[in-house]
């Protein structure tokens, strides 16, 4: 029998929710992407909380939060403490992705999921991993193999394959074929006959222009808007589809001001700069030759504040503004403001996420007026400002009475146990001078040497004395490399404790915004927003279409085949397909559906002895 597979989806299958799926490989438990939905909707995570403690290993796939939004969370509620595995981009892009939801999120609500030291916590034990590197794992996962492969998606984006015994388990979600301008096209295609194969079926229903003529009509909507004395809005993702666009502007022949606004801009180009490596193969030959960075971005502004967007001159403009789906985030401010007059565009360059205010506006026909949601934090004045105080002040005060009552209940317990020590000195003695125990007794009753009188019983006595030894190998004493790390000290101090995993490239507005500890309130309203503005959506997500994805299978040709993330139309259409042009053994399970998708090889594993080897005589 060969190795036994089992997968278990946790969360999107027969729709557009997150990604998170179970893979079990001879009892080795693989969680592969851990995401969640801009509504941090609580329920999606059940049948994770059911299994995360079960967990050996988490997988992730690409830095947005589909993939990976719910880490945080999973590590600090659900009991998920397995180790993670990415590579350099998802690591560092999806640390700041999280840092971008959190810091909109707190802007507007009461926002208590995560904190920011949860996204450090969860980040701080990542393995990051480079593209067709082989990591063995060890103990339980013992001659299990996992690599990452390029999905062209997102910048870090990865197919995972997993192997054991020779059979090889491929994750591969919405990966690209198409080469773009900072991204080569998927390494699926390498692959063939694998024992299994997990894909989605997002896209089995979707056909897509040619790169050129989108991004042509691209730049056509922008200039026709702008020409017209009017602004454009593109919601965008906080570091992920956003830099092909960001390409893609940069090398337009547009002559007016264009933006891009997220609490981490400047920290996502700064780190997007030194992942050439990463990228497509133009832009590493460009760099070998000119020296010239393709995201030093001339004709783009970085923005972190909304107020520094207010303040820009006058007249149309371009803004790239997080959050994609418009739920929260600067774009969601800026559509408000800008909905009310037709002269503006919003351009979306993603379908948005169901339920959400994205989604509701790329409707057909689109809705005439929405309800949104207006907050905004505003610093607590007057009596609201003493009462927060005093509440502070209360719950100090209960800390600080529980602290003493801890302190003197374990004084309490380590006297107890020092009184049958005899190596340890009886602070209480009663036989102790008045010289030793004069006025300064109060100030350093903790303190061992004061008032030092040795038992009378005692034999040479010694104050207690523990060296310090060290670790030897044949090169001589083992050293701890962080040790002699150069820190930076320019580095804002604050910003580097609250973006650790950053190494201190963080913006320094942003960090401000995290350590300002300011007594404040939510100030919420209800708004009727009549929609005048010109609504468009253009493909620019980065995934294969469906004749792509079709081909690619039945070249692929697993032996098993299981079909996850899409719309139930979009799962049910790609599984006929396949069923008929790629394999028999097509499978669509449900939510908590454990299918087995052992292979029906046989391998054996064979141990022979070393008499019988000792006998064996080899020929050419």
């Amino acid at each position: 029998m060969g190795t036994s597979v089992q997968v278990t989806p946790l969360c999107g299958v027969y729709n557009e929710n997150p990604l998170s799926y179970l893979i079990s490989i001879d009892g080795f438990n693989f969680l592969v992407d851990c995401g969640w939905n801009d509504h941090f909707d609580t329920s999606l995570l059940q049948p994770l909380s059911r299994v995360a403690s079960n967990i050996d290993a988490v997988l992730l796939s690409h830095s947005d939060t589909l993939h990976l939004g719910a880490l945080p969370y999973a590590m600090k509620q659900l009991g998920l403490s397995a180790p993670v595995y990415a590579t350099e981009p998802v690591f560092r892009l999806g640390l700041l992705t999280m840092y971008d939801q959190y810091l909109s999120r707190k802007q507007v609500s009461e926002f208590d999921l995560f904190t920011l030291d949860d996204v450090d916590s969860a980040f701080q034990n990542v393995t990051r991993l480079t593209y067709s590197q082989n990591h063995h794992l060890s103990g339980k996962g013992e001659g299990i193999v996992i690599s990452p492969h390029v999905a062209g998606h997102l910048l870090g984006g990865t197919i995972w394959k997993i192997t054991k015994d020779g059979e090889d388990v491929i994750y591969a979600v919405d990966f690209n074929h198409r080469k773009e301008r900072h991204l080569n096209g998927t390494a699926l295609e390498s692959f063939v006959r694998p024992a299994v194969l997990v894909t989605d079926a997002y896209n089995a229903l979707n056909t897509q222009l040619p790169t050129k003529q989108r991004e042509r009509a691209f730049i056509d909507a922008l200039r026709r808007t702008l020409e017209a004395g009017g602004n454009v809005l593109i919601p965008v993702d906080t570091s992920g589809r956003v830099l092909e666009l960001l390409l893609i502007l940069e090398e337009s022949p547009l002559s007016y001001p264009i933006y891009f606004l997220t609490y981490v801009s400047s920290s996502t180009i700064e780190y997007v700069k030194s992942f050439l490596e990463w990228m497509s193969d133009s832009i590493a030959k460009s760099f070998e030759h000119t020296r010239d960075n393709a995201f030093l971005l001339k004709h783009i502004t970085l923005l972190i504040n909304k107020n520094e967007l207010d303040n820009a001159p006058a007249g149309p403009k371009v803004v790239l503004a997080s959050m994609a789906s418009l739920e929260a985030g600067f774009s969601h401010d800026i559509f408000v403001e800008w909905a009310t007059d037709p002269r503006n565009l919003v351009l979306f360059t993603e379908r948005g996420q169901f339920a959400t205010l994205a989604r509701m506006l790329q409707a057909d026909p689109p809705p005439k007026a929405v309800k949104v949601t207006m907050s905004k934090r505003v610093p607590l004045v007057g009596d609201e400002l003493l009462a927060y105080e005093e509440e502070q002040n209360r719950i100090k005060e209960e800390a600080l009475k529980s602290s003493i009552i801890k302190e003197e209940e374990s004084k309490a317990i380590r006297a107890s146990d020092n009184a049958s020590d005899p190596m340890v000195i009886d602070t209480g003695n009663t036989n102790i001078s008045s010289e030793a125990t004069g006025s300064h007794c109060g100030k350093y009753r903790d303190i061992l040497i004061d008032g030092f009188v040795p038992p009378p019983t005692s034999v040479a006595p010694m104050f207690p004395f523990y060296e310090n030894t060290s670790d030897w190998d044949d090169f001589g004493e083992v050293i701890n490399p962080d040790d002699y790390v150069i820190k930076d000290e320019d580095m804002d101090q604050g910003a580097m404790h609250l973006g650790s995993n950053l190494d201190g490239k963080l913006d320094e507005a942003s960090a401000n915004l995290m350590l300002d500890t300011r007594p404040s309130k939510v100030v919420s309203n209800e708004l009727t927003v009549q929609v005048k503005c010109s609504l468009t959506y253009m493909d620019f997500e980065g995934r294969a279409d469906s004749r792509a994805i079709k081909s690619i299978l039945a070249h692929v040709a697993p032996l098993k085949l299981v079909l996850v993330r899409g719309s139930a139309e979009a799962t049910e259409h790609l599984k006929q397909h396949c069923l008929k042009h790629v394999c028999p053994h097509v499978y669509a399970p449900q939510i908590e559906e454990t299918i087995d998708v052992t292979s029906d090889m046989c391998a054996y594993k064979v141990q022979l002895s070393e008499k019988l080897m000792s006998n064996v005589l080899f020929k050419k």
